[in-house]
Parts: C-alpha cells; structure tokens; sequence
C-alpha cells in the first residue's frame, strides 16, 4: 500500500473542491461519493477535522450549507480563518478594516473596529470593487506600522461554473502597493494546521491531509510535518502533479477513492 497510509489516526480534509464544488442557485453541489467517504471515515475510527479557508460565511452558515447537502457535520469539527482572525484581534488589540464577504461580517460584530490599525482582507467576491480595494490600500498606507491580515492566500478555486480569483491575488496587490508583507491566517500557515492537530490531540506524522490545492493544502501540511494527499477534483489541474516546489505524498481521484486506499491499508496492517 501506499505510504501515506501508515500509522493514520486523523485525517485533514479540504472542504470546498473536496468535499463540493461552489457555486450555483444551490450554493454549489456535493462531489460523488464524498458525502459516503466522510461517513467512513467516522465508521473506521478516525479522528476527522474539516480544514477550511473559506471565508465567504461564518463558520456556522458553512456548516449548515454542507448538513444541507447531506454530510453530517458539526461546528466544533471545522477550523477556518474567521475565528483565528478574530481571536488574533482580540490578543494584539487590533482594530480592523475590513474588507470581506458581507456574509463574514457576523464574525466580527464584538469587534472594535474604530480607527482601524490594520486591515482584514477575505474573500470578498463582489466587494472586490477598485473603489474597495484602494479604501483599503489607503487605510494601509496611512498606519505607521502597516499590519495586512489575509484569510487565505489561494490564487483560485473552482465553482460550479468555473475557476474564480481567490484572496490570494487581491492581497499579493496590496502588499505590492504598500511593499509590505500579509500576514496569513489560515491555509497554508503552520499555525492554522497545528491548531487542528491539537484539537484533535494528535501529532503530525499521525495525520493526513486530502486537498484540492498543491501548494496550501498539500505544500502547507507537508511544511509541518503532516502527509498530504492531492485529489484530481475541484480546482485540481494536471500539472499540479509536476509542480516544482510541492510533491503530493500520494493522488487520487477523489476523496472516496483516498479513503478506499487509507481504509484497505488499516485492513492489512491489523
């Protein structure tokens, strides 16, 4: 069997591309046999936390959207940006501007967001307007100390109806007109995997993460020590397997295929 299968108690999941794929009057479609897969992975054992960048709703309207579509899911299973964003302002005294989805704008309500020292840049789809962006570009250049709070850094990701600019494009422009650097919360910082792996009360080399993204699904686990699993679903593109930085531990077609392989290998090893 294949490696990546070894000594796996937890597993890692990608949601959007993964799990679904966005978009459309339904808010998006369930991919096959991922609903299936996710309940198999409960049945065997394992621990399951649902890793997300997504930032287009609060993390409960996520979770509601996904029971909709048939996986059984709870909130206290999934760790996303807009708590850890949220926690981070609390620590440091942050003040946001935020630029985000109008959806996302309930995770900040206890907020203070008077005289902003610093901006908070989601993925704000149809708020991603010139007049937007270059408010928060102000905001920035005007803070002695600029602080730029990205929730993600993905360059795309795939809806029912194709590829869409994610957070990453918008926030590469406003470091490069400010010439500073964003600070990452989520996918593909290391604080974002190890959180999950400590609410799961496991160690790296006891996970696997399954993802859509060769570089902050499967480069960001492998960065801490975690194996990583690439899927041929979502925003996947042939060449990712060929990528010149990242080396997925193993890829499959889809989830339910990833699962049928972890699965077979706990079989043989007992």
């Amino acid at each position: 069997m294949a490696s990546w299968t070894s000594g796996i108690q937890a597993v890692l999941l990608d949601v959007s591309g993964v799990l679904y794929d966005s978009g459309g009057p339904a808010g998006g479609a369930a991919i096959p046999g991922s609903i299936e897969a996710v309940t198999r992975i409960r049945q065997a054992g394992l621990k399951l936390r649902f890793c997300t960048n997504e930032s287009q709703a609060t993390r409960s309207q996520f979770v509601r959207k996904l029971q909709k579509f048939g996986f059984k899911i709870s909130e206290d299973e999934v760790t996303a940006p807009g708590p850890a964003a949220r926690n981070l302002m609390q620590e440091r005294r942050l003040r946001p501007h935020l630029l985000v989805h109008d959806d996302l704008l309930p995770e900040f309500e206890s907020t203070d967001k008077s005289e902003p020292n610093c901006v908070v840049l989601g993925d704000a789809a149809e708020n991603f307007s010139y007049q937007n962006l270059n408010k928060a570009f102000q905001v920035l250049l005007g803070l002695q100390t600029p602080v730029l709070i990205s929730l993600g850094k993905g360059r795309y990701y795939k809806e029912t109806d194709g590829l869409k600019l994610d957070v990453g494009a918008y926030m590469k422009a406003l470091e490069y007109a400010c010439d500073i650097t964003a600070e990452v919360v989520g996918k593909p910082s290391k604080n974002f995997f190890m959180s999950a792996l400590t609410e799961m009360g496991v160690q790296p080399h006891e996970a696997v993460m399954i993802g859509d993204d060769v570089v902050n699904d499967i480069g960001g686990a492998q960065s801490c020590g975690i194996r990583a699993v690439l899927v041929r679903t979502g925003k996947y593109r042939p060449s990712d397997e060929n990528h010149p930085q990242v080396t997925a531990d193993g890829c499959v077609d889809n989830l339910a295929q990833a699962v049928d392989v972890l699965l077979a290998s706990r079989i043989t090893d007992q």
